[in-house]
């Protein structure tokens, strides 16, 4: 019999809700149900906690249609804290049941109300055990401006940018696009606080700023302009290590662009083509070796818990750029994250249980 139970956590109010419901399906699909008995709770758009069906395939990723929370009428009660971990649900005609202590949460959560360390505060309070990462470098990873002023201390080395506020953007367009242009073309522009490409346009030059401004911008009000680097891009997946033990981290894999400018939402999680995801990627001894490393030292840098993906460009001259950290990667099974600890001999069912075990342990 299953001797732990986890609350696996989902949805949210972010513009990633579709990803983090379909990273639900894969989960839920390869937990290892001899050790874990699960409660799936989905957080709808409008940020309503309800109990939903341990079905995977109803959070299939299907780029026709993408899979959502939707309040079925349930409302999931959360424990108050010093007090027990019983999680209980209030159904449609008002009854309440138990639904069983909480060992463990297992958030898998993109973006803000998430992602940000808003959640992990929350379960903090409670005295939940969570797996992922904690409220600090969630929070950090979350804002890139701060992410690369802390990797910029650790000496570690990241692209150019400016960061733009919405006002300063209205009042004083001129100046933002004179430091753009000291920047210089090609850049990315992109939220400050978003995940999964969601609102990164290149502009090209400095007729295409403007338009991709006001994309980044409707996503939120701090805008990163990044130098357009031009390289590999790697990425290598991270892991806490275990009883105090260093970061470990896995081998590195490779986002090959062919006529994709870059790897969007669409080459991301709907199957759009000129985007390829190859683990492990094809590099000599000593630049896995340094792509790796850098990884921990940056996994380090932002007092990394529990895992993170970190992005990585491999410029023709060797050098390693770091273009982000994510707390809660991308982890639908044809995710990089997955892939790449697979590719070290990690199955997906065994990187899951690696994950609730880092929670468990760190909560004792």
């Amino acid at each position: 019999m299953a001797s732990t139970t986890v609350a696996v956590l989902f949805g949210g109010r972010s513009s990633e809700h579709s990803i983090s419901s379909a990273t639900a399906g894969g989960v839920l699909g390869a937990i290892d149900r001899d050790r874990f008995r699960v409660i799936p709770v989905g957080i709808t758009r409008d940020g309503v906690f309800v109990l939903e069906q341990d079905d995977p395939s109803r959070f299939a990723l299907d780029a026709a249609k993408l899979p959502e929370v939707t309040d079925n009428g349930t409302r999931v009660l959360w424990p108050t804290s010093g007090g027990d971990r019983m999680l209980r649900v209030r159904r449609e005609d008002g009854t309440v049941d138990e639904l069983g202590e909480v060992d463990v949460v297992l958030p898998i959560l993109h973006g803000v109300h998430g992602e940000d360390g808003t959640m992990q505060g929350f379960l903090d309070i409670l005295e939940l055990p969570y797996a992922g990462g904690g409220v600090l470098d969630s929070a950090m990873c979350m804002d890139k401006h701060f992410m690369k002023i802390a990797l910029q201390a650790e000496g570690l080395a990241v692209a150019p940018w400016v960061t733009v506020r919405a006002a300063r953007w209205a009042a004083d367009p001129e100046g933002v696009r004179a430091e753009v242009e000291a920047l210089g073309y090609p850049v990315f522009v992109k939220p400050a606080r978003a995940g999964s490409s969601v609102g990164v346009s290149k502009a090209h030059d400095a007729s295409e700023l403007d338009a991709a401004m006001a994309l980044a911008l409707a996503e939120d009000d701090k805008v990163l302009v990044e130098v357009g680097i031009i390289g590999r891009e790697i990425e290598v997946a991270l892991l806490e290590g275990r009883d105090g033990g260093p970061a470990r981290a896995s081998l590195p894999g490779e986002i090959v662009l062919t006529t994709r400018e870059f790897y969007d939402f669409e080459g991301k999680y709907l199957g759009g083509d000129g985007a390829e995801v190859v683990c492990p990627a094809a590099l000599t001894e000593d630049e896995t070796a340094r792509i790796r490393e850098t990884g921990r030292r940056a996994f380090e840098a932002v007092d990394g818990r529990g895992l993170a993906r970190v992005d990585v460009f491999l410029t023709a001259a060797g050098d390693v750029v770091i273009n982000e950290l994510n707390t809660m990667p991308g982890f639908t099974p044809i995710s990089m994250y997955p892939k790449c600890w697979i590719a070290s001999g990690m199955t997906y069912a065994e990187l899951i249980t690696e994950l609730i075990e880092l929670g468990l342990a760190r909560a004792a």
